[in-house]
């Protein structure tokens, strides 16, 4: 089994325990969506701003690792036209659900991205891509393939992390016992089965690997986890990006 099948167990068993992010929507949150009152979330606690957008109506947009029925219906019932790619087959599956009960086409994807997206060259006038890049090993090939699909002066918003949430111990924030990179796949000691397999990356690969790719960083905000001794500090963990695909 590879790691990305053991993280696909994984959050199946989180969306079993009543995963917060494994919640589809309901139907009057996709109604007032369609009335223009809508919000959606890239990290755990703010809202991405409306200005990162623009028009929806029209616009080719892919839920990378975004399944679970939660941004998708708010982007079509917004006017995009939608493709969802996720790995987990219960994600996927809300997506399908939602769908149906609102009467909206979208492209449904299973597909794993560690490998090269399903798509061709210039597919996409937006990518967002929520927190997930945590649970894959190498950032750089995926916002590589990410800059592949855009459309020229695409818009990619993706969720990068700091790093802090992997040196302090699980149970004990206050605490710093690891040290970084944390990767299970060299360090098999660190994988909690409870986990799945999760993996730190620096700024250099993340930024790094946005410049590489010439997509050009045009706003940004940080995030807490929501919940535990950082979130009450006001550490944060996760940052937000908006970055365009230059011509």
């Amino acid at each position: 089994m590879n790691y990305q099948d053991i993280n696909a167990e994984t959050i199946t068993s989180w969306i079993d325990e009543g995963w917060k992010w494994g919640i589809p929507i309901d139907h009057d949150t996709y109604k007032r969506a369609t009335e223009g009152e809508w919000d959606v979330l890239l990290t755990p606690t703010k809202p991405v701003p409306h200005s990162w957008f623009g028009e929806l109506k029209g616009k080719r947009l892919l839920g990378l690792a975004s399944g679970g029925g939660q941004q998708i219906p708010i982007f079509s019932a917004r006017g995009a036209r939608c493709t969802v790619l996720d790995y987990t087959d219960r994600q996927l599956e809300s997506e399908r659900l939602v769908a149906q009960r609102e009467g909206y086409d979208v492209n449904i994807v299973k597909a794993d991205m560690t490998k090269p997206l399903p798509f061709d060259d210039n597919s996409f006038d937006i990518i967002f891509n929520p927190a997930s890049l945590c649970y894959i090993e190498k950032v750089e090939p995926v916002l590589m393939e990410c800059a592949r699909i855009l459309k020229p002066n695409g818009i990619l918003m993706v969720t990068f992390e700091n790093g802090i949430n992997y040196i302090s111990d699980v149970n004990d924030e206050s605490r710093i016992t690891q040290s970084l990179p944390f990767n299970p796949l060299e360090k098999p000691e660190l994988y909690r089965k409870e986990d799945g397999m999760q993996f730190s990356h620096s700024m250099t690969e993340q930024i790094g690997g946005l410049i590489k790719a010439n997509l050009k960083i045009t706003d940004l905000y940080e995030d807490t986890n929501g919940y535990g001794l950082l979130h009450e500090l006001h550490i944060p963990s996760f940052i937000a990006l908006r970055a365009v695909k230059e011509l």
